[in-house]
């Protein structure tokens, strides 16, 4: 296997988490600990997990590998990728230069996994759509509306045009004058934000290209959208995910807003100029 390939290892698996049974969820706990390895019969995972070799055996497939043996090598060589070992958490005891170094390593790990999950194609699809389309509507709510923000701004400066929305009354109503040749983008880390996902419903259902920006390929908003693209971070008891998950979704955008500049180059850097002059005078001297 490719680094590239073993980096979306772990989190394949993290995105399909939610969709396990509470059995299948306590078999793949087992498996995902970094004492986890080679050696790891699979007598003993399903004496662990108190559950038969059998579920053990159905519970990796459904996990996208061909078996226990398949998965128990592929899990081992992503436990020994370096940016893997990286990830700790924090303790109550950490000075302020390992707080850092655990932050920012958990961010690392972040951005070299959701690199490795990213379907080009369905890249090249979200690019192209935003280029071409007539309306661009962002939603997102909390702090996935904050990424939304930032993506309009990155826009804007080349001349792409977009709105946000972040209160579930003004999303639903932006939705339903979506019509085709428009876009409607969504945030949400756990993609189970109702008011993002009714209003992608509504666009979907005028004809809009919906695009999710998830940690969660088998959420309903990945379900109820045309094209996703995942970010991908490891659960911490004081961060959480979303934290890591931000940093990789910013830089998700920030690719799809270098490559929708590209389209027209000559025009995103001619409104690059004009809106990078327009508040010049807005700064002291």
């Amino acid at each position: 296997m490719t680094s590239r390939d073993l980096y979306a290892v772990g989190a394949r698996i993290r995105m399909l988490f939610p969709t396990l049974t509470s059995l299948e969820a306590r078999i793949v706990s087992i498996m995902m600990d970094p004492s986890f390895g080679k050696n790891m019969s699979l007598k003993e995972v399903s004496a662990q997990a108190d559950v038969s070799e059998a579920m053990v055996v159905k519970t990796t497939k459904k996990l996208g590998f061909d078996g226990f043996r398949d998965c128990r090598t592929q899990l081992s060589d992503y436990n020994d990728l370096p940016s893997t070992s990286l990830h700790q958490e924090i303790d109550p005891a950490d000075s302020a230069s390992q707080v850092l170094s655990k932050v920012f390593n958990t961010a690392i790990q972040a951005l070299q996994e959701t690199l490795a999950i990213i379907d080009i194609p369905t890249f090249e699809a979200v690019v192209t759509a935003i280029f071409q389309a007539r309306n661009r509507d962002l939603y997102g709510v909390g702090g996935s509306a904050q990424i939304a923000r930032d993506v309009t701004h990155k826009f804007l400066r080349i001349g792409i045009r977009s709105a946000i929305y972040d209160d579930s009354h003004m999303m639903l109503m932006s939705a339903s004058l979506l019509r085709k040749g428009d876009v409607a983008i969504a945030f949400s880390h756990s993609g189970r934000t109702t008011a993002v996902i009714d209003a992608v419903r509504q666009a979907s259902s005028n004809g809009a290209i919906t695009i999710a920006i998830t940690n969660f390929a088998g959420s309903p908003l990945a379900e109820n959208t045309d094209l996703v693209l995942c970010s991908t971070a490891r659960g911490s008891p004081l961060l959480g995910e979303n934290a890591a998950a931000r940093v990789a979704q910013l830089n998700i955008m920030d690719a799809v807003f270098a490559a929708v500049a590209q389209k027209d180059y000559a025009a995103a850097e001619e409104s690059l100029q004009k809106t990078s002059s327009s508040v010049i005078p807005k700064r002291e001297k």
